[in-house]
């Protein structure tokens, strides 16, 4: 059997220093200028602006965008003090690998998709304030 479509993943394979989400906004069809929606569930899609938490990612690798399959827009978990990150986890994460010809040779990319936004559970919580901590640090 074939595999078709999205594949599940964890949060954690995905992200596994964290994730701090930025912001979120509807994902507009360019064609119908209405909002676009998940082919599998019919919800609206959101568009979720993440940083990796990844001390080693750089470039387009550091700063993704996660859709969310919702029927209202995504509520982001509690900016960290002083700073205007939001430690986030995903719930229901699949990952879509597609060919990207827009550079000057195709490479594989991937698309995120997830089924909501939440605070990261408490262990996940003292990893991210260490690493916000360290990334107010730095700055």
């Amino acid at each position: 059997m074939a595999i078709q479509g999205a594949l599940p993943v964890e949060f954690g394979t995905v992200f596994p220093h964290g994730a701090y989400a930025l912001g979120v906004e509807a994902i507009t069809d360019f064609e119908t200028k209405r909002q676009q929606t998940d082919k599998t569930s019919g919800l609206p899609l959101w568009a979720v602006e993440v940083i990796d938490a990844d001390p080693e990612a750089r470039g387009k690798a550091k700063s993704v965008k996660v859709k969310v399959a919702a029927e209202v827009c995504p509520t982001l978990p509690d900016e960290v003090p002083g700073l205007p990150f939001r430690p986030a986890e995903f719930e229901q994460m699949s990952v879509m690998p597609y060919v990207d010809e827009s550079g000057r040779r195709p490479r594989v990319a991937y698309s995120l998709r997830a089924r909501g936004v939440k605070a990261p559970n408490a262990s996940g919580r003292k990893a991210a304030s260490a690493n916000a901590g360290a990334a107010k640090d730095a700055a």
